[in-house]
């Protein structure tokens, strides 16, 4: 498959998830506890960028309740085998190649597809569920993961919003008090999500963020926010929230008209949270953290 190919293929499959009614970007499975974010099997690393969206997508598809993956040769590796017609899923990676361009070597990134399988279609694997995650703990987790971001936030009123001041070089999130929220998950959500954007300052990760609504640049950067809460509330335990038709259909239109979307966004977004990590200096939260 070409590089381009590749790109318009996981937008193709995002995309049916969208039109079906289902959010890629949300968790879909919290009953066992604890973090749902795909793992190798064999590595115990986390996925990152965009192979999470097409992990999730998958596992909610095919019903699987393990967030552990695996490729053909890990399978064998490992004493298990893969079950006879048994079909695997695509995700990327991306290598790099040098380019000579007036006398510099330039790296050049490309975007590779491989196969994985869940352990869930795979026979003989010893697998370890882990413990859960006390509901109550998660909590006290996250109130601490978010104070020691660095970020600054202010509670009141009845919006929430990341604020840049270009001229005072002041930047803060505002968020609603915790008890005008419908739920803790639906207060952890947005906070998440603001938290994302904050993370675009220039002296920070230097996203460009747009002028307005509609502009691509504006839903590109929304889009970043978006994954990156889903990412933080998958990591934390909580269920994403359900959302309206209209929300669909926006980002139907958005990742259908740019190709590549998806996939920058979701790299971005993970950038993101790993930066959120950065200050991170309690042990159970830095067990959370995404790998690269």
């Amino acid at each position: 498959m070409t590089r381009k190919n590749l790109y318009a293929d996981i937008t193709a499959r995002i995309v049916a998830q969208l039109k079906a009614g289902t959010i890629p970007w949300r968790q879909p499975w919290s009953d066992k506890g604890g973090t749902v974010m795909p793992r190798n099997f064999a590595s115990k690393r986390p996925y990152s960028g965009v192979n999470i969206l097409l992990l999730w997508a998958e596992a909610h598809e095919k019903g699987y309740d393990d967030a552990q993956w695996l490729t053909y040769n890990q399978a064998q590796q490992a004493g298990g085998q893969v079950r006879k017609g048994e079909k695997g899923t695509h995700i990327t990676f991306i290598t790099f190649i040098e380019k000579e361009k007036e006398g510099k070597l330039e790296r050049i990134p490309f975007l590779k597809g491989y196969t994985v399988f869940n352990v869930a279609q795979v026979d003989g694997l010893k697998l370890d569920k882990g413990e859960t995650i006390n509901p109550d703990e998660r909590k006290e987790l996250a109130e601490a993961f978010i104070k020691q971001t660095g970020a600054e936030i202010e509670h009141g009123g009845v919006k929430a919003f990341y604020q840049q001041d270009n001229l005072t070089g002041r930047n803060f999130i505002r968020l609603p008090e915790f008890g005008k929220f419908e739920s803790a998950e639906t207060y952890y959500e947005t906070a998440f999500h603001e938290l994302t954007h904050w993370t675009g300052h220039k002296d920070r990760l230097n996203r460009i963020f747009g002028k307005a609504f509609g502009d691509a640049t504006y839903s590109a950067e929304e889009l970043v926010a978006e994954l990156g809460s889903a990412f933080l509330m998958a990591e934390f335990g909580f269920d994403g929230q359900g959302t309206d038709a209209s929300y669909i259909a926006h980002w139907c239109k958005f990742l259908e008209d740019h190709e590549h979307a998806i996939v920058t966004a979701s790299s971005m977004a993970s950038k993101a949270v790993q930066f959120l990590h950065k200050n991170v200096e309690i042990e159970d939260i830095k067990e959370l953290e995404v790998a690269a």
